[in-house]
Formats: C-alpha cells, sequence, structure tokens
C-alpha cells in the first residue's frame, strides 16, 4: 500500500473549482407579456430566496422614464434589492453588449452571497443576453449606416420596417419597431453577412456558469388585452402626460423611441388628440404583448405558471427541481 507521500497528487484547475461553484447557482428568470405580474412575482420570489433581482427591462435603465416604463415603485424597490433601474440617463449611450457584461458581473457577485438570483424584464434580447450570452455579430457598417440613416431621415421610419419585414419577416414579427436603432443594425447585419438576422443570432455562443430556470407567466390574451389597457389609464392618472412634455427636447433619442412617448409627442404637436393618442398607447402596447408572445412562442425551455396562482405554482416548480 501506498503511503500519503507516494500516492498520486490530483491537481484541480481554477476553472474545474469555479465550475463547482457555479453548478449550485440557480438563475430565475421570470417573463411575459407586459402588464402580466411579472414585478410583483420577482419580489415574492426573491423574498422567498432572500436575494435580490436583476432587471432586463432596457427601458427601466432610464430614470427619467418611470411612469411610461411602468418602473417598480419606491415601496417595491425597498422590499428587495434591484440593479439596472434608472441608473441612465436617456441621453447616455448604453449598449445591450454593456448591460451583458455589466449583468454578468453583478450576478457574478450576487453569486458569491447566494445561491438563486432573479432575473425579471420583458426586453426579449436583453433577456437572451444574459442567460445565453450574446453572438459574436460584426461591427457597424459606416457605409451601411449612412444609407440607412438617409433611408430613415428621407422616408421615415416605416420604410426601414418595410425592408426589414422583407429581409427577415421572423425577426420583424418579434423586434420593437418603433426602435430604430434595432431596424437598422438588423438590416446591416443581414447585408454583411447574406443571412436573416434571425439565423445570425440563433447560432451558438460560450455556456453560461449558471443554470437557468425561465418561468412564464400566461393567460387567456383577452385578460392580457384588459390588463394592458387598464395599466395605461393608471400611467395616465400617475401623470404620464406630464412625464413626456418634459421629456419633448429629447424625442428624437433611442430612449424615447417607446410605446406610451411617442404616441404622447403626436398629442403635443397638435396632429393627434389624447383621447387618440390613448388608444394608440394601448393599440401599440397590445401589439408588443403579441410580438412577446411571438418570440416566447419559439422557446422551449419556459416553464409556464397561471396568473392567478403565479407564485404557488412557481415555487411548486421550483421545489420540483431542487431549488429550495
Amino acid at each position: 500500500m501506498l503511503n500519503a507521500s507516494q500516492r498520486p497528487i490530483k491537481i484541480i484547475a481554477l476553472s474545474e473549482i469555479f465550475q463547482e461553484i457555479y453548478a449550485v447557482k440557480t438563475l430565475i428568470s421570470i417573463i411575459g407579456t407586459t402588464g402580466i405580474g411579472k414585478t410583483k412575482l420577482a419580489i415574492q420570489l426573491a423574498k422567498h430566496f432572500r436575494t435580490e433581482i436583476i432587471s432586463c427591462d432596457s427601458r427601466q435603465f432610464f430614470r427619467e422614464m418611470k411612469i411610461g416604463t411602468a418602473t417598480p415603485s419606491l415601496e417595491e424597490l425597498a422590499e428587495v434589492p434591484h440593479h439596472f433601474i434608472g441608473q441612465l440617463s436617456v441621453q447616455d449611450y448604453y449598449s445591450i453588449g454593456q448591460f451583458e457584461k455589466e449583468a454578468d458581473q453583478k450576478i457574478a457577485e450576487l453569486f458569491q452571497m447566494n445561491d438563486v438570483v432573479i432575473l425579471v424584464g420583458g426586453s426579449m434580447m436583453y433577456e437572451k443576453a444574459v442567460i445565453r450570452g450574446l453572438n459574436d455579430l460584426p461591427q457597424a457598417n459606416d457605409d451601411h449606416q449612412k444609407k440607412l440613416t438617409g433611408i430613415w431621415e428621407n422616408h421615415g421610419i416605416e420604410a426601414l420596417r418595410n425592408l426589414l419585414e422583407a429581409l427577415d419577416p421572423q425577426y420583424y414579427a418579434m423586434v420593437d419597431r418603433n426602435n430604430s436603432r434595432r431596424l437598422l443594425r438588423a438590416i446591416d447585419i443581414i447585408w454583411q453577412t447574406g443571412k436573416t438576422y434571425t439565423e445570425n443570432i440563433a447560432a451558438q455562443v460560450k455556456q453560461k456558469k449558471f443554470q437557468v430556470v425561465r418561468i412564464g407567466i400566461e393567460a387567456p390574451r383577452e385578460i392580457i388585452y384588459g390588463k394592458i389597457n387598464h395599466r395605461v389609464d393608471v400611467m395616465m392618472d400617475d401623470g404620464l402626460l406630464q412625464e413626456a412634455q418634459q421629456l419633448m427636447n429629447f424625442r428624437n433619442l433611442v430612449a424615447l423611441q417607446t410605446v406610451g412617448y411617442t404616441e404622447l409627442f403626436r398629442y403635443f404637436d397638435g396632429e393627434w388628440t389624447l383621447d387618440f393618442a390613448i388608444e394608440e398607447i394601448k393599440k401599440n402596447s397590445r401589439r408588443f404583448a403579441k410580438r412577446q408572445l411571438t418570440w416566447y412562442r419559439k422557446e422551449e425551455d419556459i416553464h409556464w405558471v397561471n396568473f392567478q396562482n403565479s407564485l404557488e405554482e412557481s415555487l411548486s416548480l421550483l421545489q420540483g427541481l431542487n431549488i429550495q
């Protein structure tokens, strides 16, 4: 028998140690359509696991847009620590790549203290960046950007929408069509690669170091639409009109190309009545919810829970997955 000094020594690489640490870490991602109750469920689960929340709602990043983006209230923010809410001004440039990097860093930091972290938000690409990573897409092509900017300035955003729909109808069905930068980027990538944007973003990327459990809140479509209509009415009562008026000088910035603001800007211009603008906010919000549903239907790893019992069903699901 070999004594201790004669036994072979197994050298464990640091990467193996980190893999063992992360193997027990879980990111719970709460998804669903706008207005369905994601914030409430995220807070309930965060309190249950005594952990913190990462927001991946790309419009809640901007501190001047609290009402129109349904940013969690001060009371909700006080219940559980939230990250990536109100950390930017609408005048700040902030890319999805920056978000992925900073979110990864914050999640790694939180995993040093917690086995579970909660991710929540309805911005589909931002959730994808966190749970799966971004694809290695080419940098913007200056010639393409100039040409596309010219199309936008001379023919309006509708021309960009029509172009993208012709090039990639699958991505067009889910993209935020008010986000001119998103439209420009997708068309540029298609022109550069000769492949649809959908094909480009579907490519395999590096594996994340934690397990992900995605929980989606579902409801009948008429319930979703009713909740959206009610939410818009509440936003107007809470002062959305005044918030949008204060942001008129920034209306051309990317952050303000957002449902709830673009419609009210047209009211301020005298183009629409206030009642019509409000109805357009509701209609465009419902359209965005439809695009969210289109995106989520293509995903195969979502555990769906009913909106009426979302907490109970989520806890039962997580217990079944041995996440307690």
